[in-house]
């Protein structure tokens, strides 16, 4: 029998996932399911909460490493799921609470509702009949709801996310980019180039028809910086979306590319590293990994949407999130 190309099987992911009414029968069984989120194996505190706004509520997850004091002020990072996960498998893919715990972060995994997107997917793309707008005002709810109990420095928060969750975390970014240091996108697609299901498929192989969210450089010169990470064997989001996506942001910013560097760690997939920068301001960074299929970047072996054999996302991730933080936030 023919393999089913992956690129068909996500197109009918996404094409399912657009009347989550319709299926919400489907759903039922398997609700109590995806209720019950399996701990990170990691020392620490793995709190549950939930958001609530005009497009409905979302659980979240937030992980606080061990020892923080009552007084104490630590930077945040959001980390949005793709399609398919929940906090709890991407929080096991990404191993990032591990590096929470080694660097004192605290880290935020919002959680797509299944009633909004059968297949767990942040709707991104839908911005005609405003979900999107709403689920990224919902993901705010969350971000200012820890802020407010669990002693976060507002002046150092960054946002990140895979496939769906990196195109969510970048439109994150456009709307209220005064709230992030830094934005990371692994795997995604540029902001405001769809605004629809079928022009998500479409932009998923690298059809843009829509205008971009950063058009004017007048609104980018407060955009926080972007680090976009994309494998370049990924057949169901197309690597030029990676491309497209730094390009939207120097172009806005004015900024010029430098030289493309190859590097490459023992055994793991090399990696060309481009940054663009205007004078001495970083405004947006290109890893592209040769070898690597839609997949965290290093993340654990046996996870879904994981590939041990690239290099580590998530510690790419923080260094850049961490190089953005230096000079700022009140500590304690």
């Amino acid at each position: 029998m023919p393999r089913r190309s992956p690129f068909l099987a996500w197109t009918k992911l996404v094409t399912r996932s657009l009347a989550p009414a319709r299926q919400a029968k489907r759903l039922n069984p398997v609700l109590p399911a995806l209720s019950r989120t399996r701990r990170p194996d990691v020392e620490g505190d793995w709190i549950a909460g939930v958001a609530m706004g005009a497009a409905g509520a979302r659980r979240f997850r937030l992980y606080r490493p061990p020892g923080v004091g009552v007084l104490e002020k630590l930077p945040l990072l959001v980390m949005l799921h793709g399609c398919g996960q929940d906090a709890s498998t991407f929080a096991a893919s990404t191993r990032m609470n591990r590096i929470a715990r080694q660097h004192r972060f605290l880290v935020l995994y919002p959680e797509q509702d299944r009633m909004s997107n059968v297949q767990g997917c942040w709707n991104w793309y839908d911005t005609r009949n405003g979900r999107a707008r709403a689920e990224v005002a919902l993901i705010v709810k969350a971000i200012e709801q820890v802020c407010l109990l669990y002693g976060v420095d507002r002046e150092r928060i960054a946002v990140a996310g895979l496939s769906a969750g990196g195109s969510m975390a970048a439109l994150l970014a456009a709307h209220e980019p005064g709230r992030f240091k830094a934005v990371i996108m692994h795997s995604g697609i540029p902001p405001g180039t769809a605004s629809s299901a079928v022009s998500a498929v479409q932009a998923m192989r690298g059809h843009r028809g829509s205008a971009p969210l950063l058009a004017a450089p007048t609104e980018t010169t407060a955009r926080p910086p972007l680090l976009v990470i994309h494998g370049g064997r990924d057949d169901v989001v197309a690597p030029s979306n990676g491309q497209a996506a730094v390009r939207i942001w120097a172009d806005a910013a004015g900024a010029k590319a430098g030289t493309r560097r190859i590097q490459q760690r023992g055994k793991r997939y090399p990696m060309a590293v481009t940054s663009f920068s205007r004078g001495r301001s970083l405004v947006a960074t290109l890893v592209e990994v040769r070898g690597l299929a839609h997949a965290w970047s290093g993340g654990a072996k046996g996870q879904p949407f994981s590939d041990e054999r690239g290099p580590d996302a998530s510690r790419l991730t923080w260094a850049f999130a961490a190089s953005r933080f230096a000079g700022v936030g009140s500590g304690r």
